[in-house]
């Protein structure tokens, strides 16, 4: 099994599908890789020789930022709107949906759970 970027790749898996476990790197991100690295988009992981493997960890490590270093500057990103006070950061900050949907109904998944209103138990 192959460990890229702290991320144990599927091995019966394409390459080019395998890569994209990794967070930070999508399907044309994985493509772009193999290119670099000369690597054949049908190879499996488990088909992986040591050099290959080691060639794309230096190719993602060179030239894009993945997994850990990622989701913290996404995060401080996030952080930061928050922090100014503009619109999309009190729209983080009260936890609705930030890019302009609509709320009166279908946000649950940002909204979590119905909280029943005006039903009072007995």
């Amino acid at each position: 099994m192959a460990r890229i970027a702290g991320v144990d790749l599927p091995k019966k898996k394409r390459m080019e599908y395998a890569l994209t476990y990794i967070y930070g790197i999508g399907l044309a991100t994985s493509r772009k890789i193999l290119d670099a690295t000369g690597i054949s988009y049908d190879k499996r992981v488990h088909e992986l020789t040591e050099d290959e493997a080691a060639a794309i960890r230096n190719e993602i490590q060179n030239n894009y930022m993945v997994e850990g270093d990622l989701r913290k500057k996404v995060a401080m990103d996030i952080k930061a709107l928050m922090d100014l006070g503009n619109y999309r950061g009190l729209r983080h900050r009260r936890g609705l949906p930030v890019r302009g949907q609509k709320t009166k109904t279908n946000a649950r998944t940002r909204k979590g759970k119905r909280k029943t209103v005006g039903a009072a138990s007995k």
